[in-house]
């Protein structure tokens, strides 16, 4: 009998020690988590500003380059949007910027045969985070004025 006794006693122990984790740790864990994706996701955001920026540059270069390829191929006929490129095949797709927003195109340019531009992350005209094919992205008005 006594065999029978320990039985339920060992059994209570071996379920005592496999019962899991309470709700106070698991909360602990789920916090400690949300506070890592947060962190990773204020880091992440940061960079991705600075991504859409160096991704427009590239894009009004580009641009630029396609409305002087349709230049030569149109007796300097100057184009007036993304959709002429697209009609003459130049470009495979009308693009936006980033934020949406159209590109510039002005055409003949002050600064060159054909000026590109986009608007920014404020979507504003002539303001100083203006992506423009002329200027270096990045470089305000005044950087260029100390040198």
């Amino acid at each position: 009998m006594q065999i029978q006794a320990q039985t339920p006693a060992l059994s209570r122990a071996a379920r005592k020690a496999s019962r899991g984790m309470t709700l106070i740790e698991i909360l602990v864990v789920l916090a400690i988590i949300g506070l890592i994706v947060g962190g990773v996701s204020v880091m992440a955001f940061g960079q991705l500003e600075g991504a859409q920026i160096k991704s427009t540059g590239n894009d009004v270069t580009q641009i630029q380059t396609h409305c002087q390829m349709y230049m030569m191929q149109n007796q300097n006929k100057c184009p007036k949007s993304m959709t002429d490129l697209k009609a003459a095949g130049i470009t495979s797709r009308v693009k936006k910027d980033p934020w949406g927003n159209d590109y510039v195109i002005t055409c003949p340019g002050q600064h060159d045969k054909c000026d590109v531009s986009s608007f920014g992350p404020d979507k504003t005209a002539d303001t100083e985070d203006d992506i423009k094919s002329w200027e270096a992205p990045g470089s305000a008005k005044g950087d260029e004025e100390d040198k």
